[in-house]
């Protein structure tokens, strides 16, 4: 009989949960109106939907409902984030934007177009992992100290979707209080997992996807501050006006309605959710270390949900070759991963774990693993089983 199969990739995508579908079903199929067609019934029931979903949205973020933009998803959102203000700084081959090495793909290969187009790009470096002060975090001081008069954005993820470190966003804001600069905070994997109230980060604009947090594919969310001193970007999409100008395009019903759900049942019962992934968490963790002889943790430690998502461990294996491991693994049923979704084809280790100090054997070497909402004790338990036997197997015949 085949193993069952394990799902620990959750920072790449999560399942669908059953009420998110519940509510999406109606608008798949009944439902069909398109939210722009404002001279019947149809039309005007699709349009309370989406503006509905976007006060739901809002309010899980803490934002108005006039900040929230829909979007496919968080990549899309940190392109219109980033490039968006850049074209409306309309002077497109000057200005300087800061980030941080360890970012997701989406944004560092934004910020790699913009210095195609002649805008300078800081990527601050972060804590090692042998160093002092919390692995994976920056330093706001670094920030102060790359801050330029044309710096006309700062990037940076809240939470890691490789080594989970929350980066200290209110002390990060405090360091623009005085500089005109935009602060863009990638949200995609914290909803759900920790507190997300984008006043008290101190963000002008913020990305989140809803496939992070057991809602659709293919639908995301950016917010863009308009209350206090409000934040201008030019739309990256032209054509129907949608989104007060600043996402053209027909209106995913679906997508959009599924976002709000999700999102809220991500807030309300986030509590419950994140106690259980971090005991979980913890007890993989130490059934690995118990069982893996010179096994290692990348990222801070376990202690502080403050300082690392309580669903996120990402550990190293020495003596053993990470894409056997994960070939091994996945043979028994068990999907990990070595790091990004979006990077999992290239041949070149985590650029994260990189950034920490680890050379390339140790990088390699290193798996993440991910926990839902629907993670359970048995599937842990078994888990571990199965990454304990697979580098057992690559060690003995290693050693053959």
């Amino acid at each position: 009989m085949e193993p069952r199969a394990i799902y620990l990739d959750n920072h790449a995508t999560t399942r669908l949960d059953p009420r998110v579908l519940e509510v999406m079903l109606p608008w798949l199929t009944d439902r069909y109106g398109n939210a722009g067609s404002g001279t019947h019934e149809p039309g005007r029931e699709a349009r309370d939907a989406v503006e509905a979903a976007r006060e739901t949205v809002a309010a899980a973020i803490g934002a108005a409902g006039r900040e929230v933009v829909f979007t496919s998803g968080a990549t899309e959102s940190v392109n219109l984030a980033i490039l968006g203000t850049w074209l409306r700084l309309g002077s497109p081959s000057a200005g300087h934007v800061v980030t941080l090495a360890t970012e997701h793909s989406a944004v560092l290969d934004t910020c790699a177009h913009l210095e195609r187009h002649g805008v300078a790009v800081t990527r601050l470096a972060v804590a090692r992992q042998d160093g002092p002060g919390i692995p994976g975090r920056a330093d706001p001081d670094a920030l102060r100290a790359a801050l330029r008069p044309d710096t006309f954005l700062v990037s940076v993820l809240l939470a890691n979707n490789e080594i989970g470190v929350i980066q200290d966003m209110p002390a990060i804001a405090a360091v623009l209080a005085a500089h005109p600069a935009v602060l863009h905070v990638d949200g995609a994997q914290a909803l759900g997992r920790m507190p997300v109230a984008v006043d008290e980060l101190g963000c002008d604009l913020a990305s989140f996807s809803a496939h992070k947090f057991h809602g659709p594919k293919g639908a995301g969310a950016l917010f863009v501050r308009r209350r206090g001193k409000p934040v201008r970007i030019e739309p990256l999409v032209h054509g129907g006006g949608q989104e007060r100008g600043m996402r053209s395009g027909t209106h995913d019903v679906p997508g959009i309605v599924g976002l709000a759900e999700a999102a809220r049942l991500a807030t309300a019962e986030m509590a419950t959710d994140a106690a259980r992934m971090r005991a979980l968490r913890d007890r993989l963790w130490e059934h690995l270390e118990r069982r893996i002889d010179g096994i290692g943790l990348n990222g801070p430690a376990l202690v502080d949900p403050a300082v690392r998502l309580v669903n996120n461990l990402n550990v190293r294996l020495p003596g053993i070759d990470g894409h056997s491991l994960l070939a091994t693994l996945a043979a028994d049923g068990l999907a990990v991963s070595s790091g990004a979704a979006c990077s999992s084809e290239s041949p070149r280790p985590s650029h994260v774990l990189l950034a920490l100090g680890l050379d390339d054997d140790r990088a390699r070497a290193s798996l993440r693993f991910g926990l839902s909402r629907f993670t359970t004790a048995a599937e842990i338990d078994g888990a571990a089983e199965r990454i304990a036997a697979g580098v057992e197997r690559l060690r003995t015949w290693g050693a053959a």
